[in-house]
């Protein structure tokens, strides 16, 4: 009798086994990767008030010494503003993998990029670069792309 009852236990194993390592397509029946999505992707974005966006609202930085915090979202417009331009992102070791895209939506400040860990390297380097990162508010670098390796940061301006 206690074999009987080991049975489905074996089998509802098996299965779970075998769907970890399922792919998942979205408008598609042939999925190539984990996620496989043929259409448009929104992600989540933050910063920016927008009226087609409920409860978006401004990310604005912090004081000398006191960043704010970047812990959500992917795509975040920031904005500092004259004593307060300074943001720092995550440990890099608490979040492989994360991709935040950050845009410093002032015109008049530089925002100022720190991090809690991990140093900030360049996507064409082995050097890493002293912390801040500065995005300048009227010049090419508005806009940057940082990558968690799971110890650092790779950014691309």
């Amino acid at each position: 009798m206690n074999k009987l009852k080991f049975v489905p236990v074996l089998i509802t194993a098996l299965c779970a086994v075998n769907f970890g390592f399922a792919q998942v397509g979205i408008n598609t029946t042939t999925p190539m990767s984990t996620l496989d999505i043929n259409g448009n992707l929104t992600i989540k974005e933050i910063g920016i008030v927008n009226a087609n966006v409920a409860g978006s609202s401004t990310f604005n930085g912090g004081p000398a010494g006191s960043a704010t915090q970047i812990n959500d979202g992917v795509y975040i417009s920031l904005t500092p503003t004259a004593g307060n331009d300074e943001f720092i992102l995550p440990n890099a070791v608490d979040v492989p993998g994360r991709i935040y895209i950050l845009r410093n939506i002032s015109n008049a400040v530089t925002a100022r990029i720190y991090t809690f860990g991990g140093a900030f390297y360049a996507k064409d380097s082995n050097t890493a670069t002293g912390a801040p990162l500065n995005m300048p508010a009227n010049a090419l670098l508005k806009t940057i792309i940082v990558i968690s390796d799971g110890a650092n940061w790779t950014y691309i301006f």
